[in-house]
């Protein structure tokens, strides 16, 4: 379920453009398409949805819960039967089907089995892990003279440490069999010119100005929030920018969530509340108000559209969805 506060519009949405925006750009269907039979499109990621139920069935099935494993089982079989539906008539359950749909269907059912987060054990883990590894990370970063290489290697940190996601099926079968390494992730990311490259552009901003606010909407826990965003927000905090992490509200996936994200700066500070040797004192932790891996900007926390009605930075870090078969790792500006 979502946050109890009445939700509201994020205040930047105002241009002509951003007046018809719609969360899920995906072009699922078009009003052309016949209502009763779902598209390719939304096959395809029914089908997705459909490949990620065993690593969800695992993780419910370690919930400290009673009855863990008959939960799990039970999740497994109504989402796999609610995904059918959907195959066989895309209206069925509030369709037709889009990514926030398929999130929401999937997060209700545990909840209504009596989950509540069952990636909690291995986001604990990972978010140790990072811990860790914080201080080296930052070092190796601060020690890098040239503004604009720095920037890239803190860019690449955030691509490197968002491949955390146990959303995906494929991502969630390699963390089960070998772990996830930030390092090695750092070094097996892909050569530029990437897919979509605006990193130039945004270098040249960068060398040319020190923006007042950042709003930075992070997304999972472990490598990801620790070794890739906090290393940049520093960065930013130390060119003089106000900056605000907004977090979920409630558990979804591996994502990283308010509560967890305030205990995570609390134990990277030094007893001075600097985040290795940088004042913390314009770092602000936000609720946004998702209870999803997705967010969808026309509902979020009236504490966040507060915080972000001055702003003049904007960063949205996550796995931007092309396709099922597809997952790129991106940022926006």
């Amino acid at each position: 379920m979502e946050s109890a506060s009445e939700m509201v519009a994020f205040p930047l949405l105002t241009t002509p453009i951003e007046s018809n925006y719609r969360a899920c750009t995906i072009p699922f269907r078009f009003p052309s398409d016949n209502p009763r039979k779902p598209t390719p499109t939304e096959l395809a990621w029914v089908d997705l949805f459909l490949n990620s139920i065993p690593s969800f069935k695992k993780r419910a099935e370690t919930d400290a819960v009673d009855d863990a494993p008959a939960r799990a089982e039970k999740f497994a079989q109504r989402y796999s039967g609610i995904l059918e539906d959907l195959k066989k008539d895309p209206e069925s359950h509030g369709g037709p089907p889009d990514g926030i749909l398929l999130c929401r269907l999937r997060e209700q059912v545990l909840k209504e089995l009596g989950f509540k987060d069952i990636f909690k054990k291995v986001k604990d883990e990972e978010n140790a892990k990072a811990i860790s590894l914080f201080e080296n990370v930052v070092d190796l970063s601060d020690a890098i003279e040239d503004e604009g290489k720095r920037l890239e290697n803190l860019v690449r940190g955030i691509f490197a440490g968002n491949i955390f996601d146990l959303g995906s099926a494929q991502l969630a079968e390699v963390f089960s069999k070998d772990g996830m390494s930030f390092l090695a992730s750092c070094q097996n990311l892909a050569p530029r010119p990437w897919v979509i490259d605006d990193l130039d552009a945004f270098k040249l901003k960068w060398s040319k100005k020190s923006w007042k606010k950042a709003v930075i909407f992070v997304d999972n826990s472990g490598a990801d929030i620790i070794l890739g965003i906090l290393p940049f927000a520093r960065e930013l905090l130390r060119r003089g920018t106000q900056v605000v992490l907004a977090a979920n509200d409630l558990p979804s996936i591996n994502d990283i969530t308010y509560p967890e994200l305030i205990e995570i700066i609390s134990k990277l500070k030094d007893n001075e509340g600097k985040l290795k040797g940088v004042d913390t004192s314009n770092l602000f932790i936000a609720n946004s108000g998702n209870d999803l891996p997705v967010i969808d900007l026309s509902r979020v926390s009236q504490e966040i559209a507060y915080l972000a009605s001055d702003a003049d930075l904007v960063i949205m870090e996550g796995m931007v969805k092309t396709n099922p078969e597809t997952y790129l790792d991106s940022y926006y500006y």
